[in-house]
């Protein structure tokens, strides 16, 4: 078994893989992406069975300064910091605080009278009430309906953009959802699904119920009892040269530095503590976010998670068993769509035939902005984190290529 904070001793014949076709992996990201200049760096651990099969660091974290990728490497996670704030709001459901059904205006008063934006008679907006009031697994879900998108394309995103720009530096949690109050919803809660602005409503959720700023509440309740030291909303300067520099595409040449780790807003404390992408963390402290998970919510005698909670929150809440090809408004999510559900914070495989991609049915997975992504396979008792720096996350198909590569190496 692996030590506490260890991920770099391997052992993958106790995992139950065979240590050659692991070797694929280091191939495959030297070869197709590190020497073709299309990433700078790059980190691989591979889980099972309590026991690292593969650890694998290469590359440059820092191309400017020709700093290598090391095993404490600090990355901007980005979205895969939405499972972590999925996990703190239902630690809260765990308290009776709440029900999934009951409705967010519970708790943030000002958006009881939202009301939904449709297209009347002569294509002219009109305002209509909500089906039902959004609750609080919409906004695990992305079914609230709320303007703003990862990926703007309705003129609601927009104004919301407007609006955030108009309010000045400084915005809040709580002053976010009071923007949001006076915009309408883009449809009818619960009835389709928008990569949005949802998973930091959780996030103000759980500063609302829990009476403590989010960034103090995972401290408390997550991050310190896992001992997940290096994740968190700032970089600190004992930690500064061990942060990344973050890559966009650029069509015919390298990647362009995007946000240098040493003037990056990430060195000082925000007062935006987004729970759907504000996370800095390593890999080692993400392999213990998913040993936890794998461990049905507990870790090295530590409960973060009760097994029925995390059971609820890993299976497809989509109406009538559906999928994100079904469901999604946009082009744009951190998984794929087709054969791939959503539970409360995490996206759901319905299975290979699905999918067209190797893995198990109930797979749960997630990914970052920047090309990072994770994946916890309950049947296999495996997980897998891949850590780099490329937005977007879609210019490579890395995530499902790392899947037939992982699976293709189980011996038993």
């Amino acid at each position: 078994m692996m030590g506490t904070g260890d991920w770099t001793v391997t052992d993958p014949v106790a995992a139950g893989m065979d240590p050659s076709r692991l070797e694929r992996i280091t191939w495959h990201l030297d070869h197709r992406y590190l020497e073709r200049g299309r990433i700078a760096g790059w980190q691989m651990a591979v889980v099972r069975h309590g026991t690292v099969a593969y650890a694998r660091s290469a590359g440059l974290m820092d191309r400017e300064r020709d700093r290598p990728v090391v095993d404490d490497t600090i990355w901007r996670i980005y979205s895969m910091t939405k499972p972590i704030t999925s996990i703190a709001l239902m630690q809260l459901y765990e308290q009776g605080a709440f029900l999934l059904t009951d409705p967010v205006d519970r708790f943030i008063p000002e958006w009881k009278n939202l009301q939904v934006q449709e297209v009347g008679d002569g294509g002219q907006p009109r305002l209509v009430a909500p089906e039902r009031p959004m609750n609080v697994r919409d906004a695990l879900m992305h079914t609230t309906g709320l303007a703003g998108s990862v990926v703007p394309s309705h003129p609601l995103d927009y104004r919301y953009l407007e609006a955030v720009r108009n309010a000045g530096s400084g915005t809040t949690l709580e002053r976010a959802c009071t923007l949001l109050a006076e915009l309408p919803l883009k449809f009818h809660p619960g009835t389709a699904w928008n990569y949005g602005l949802s998973t930091d409503v959780c996030a103000r959720l759980v500063e609302v119920i829990s009476g403590k700023a989010f960034d103090a509440y995972l401290a408390d309740e997550i991050l310190g009892p896992l001992g997940m030291e290096d994740t968190g909303f700032v970089v600190p300067d004992g930690a500064a040269d061990r942060f990344a520099a973050s890559y966009a595409y650029k069509a015919g040449g390298p990647p362009t530095l995007v946000d240098d780790p040493e003037t990056s807003p990430y060195r000082r404390r925000r007062s935006y503590l987004s729970g759907a992408g504000g996370l800095v963390s390593t890999m080692g402290d993400y392999v213990r976010f998913c040993r936890m998970l794998l461990g049905g919510g507990a870790l090295d005698g530590t409960r973060v998670i009760g097994r029925k909670t995390l059971e609820l929150m890993t299976m497809n809440h989509l109406p009538g068993g559906t999928d994100l090809a079904h469901m999604a408004t946009g082009g744009f999510g951190e998984s794929g769509f087709t054969g791939v559900g959503f539970g409360l914070g995490f996206a759901i495989s319905q299975g290979p035939a699905a999918t067209g991609e190797a893995g198990s049915a109930g797979e749960y997975s997630w990914g970052g902005l920047a090309s990072t992504a994770f994946w916890v396979d309950p049947v296999e008792d495996l997980a897998a984190v891949f850590m780099t720096q490329l937005v977007p996350s879609v210019t490579y198909p890395i995530r499902s290529q790392l899947r037939a590569l992982v699976y293709q190496a189980l011996a038993d």
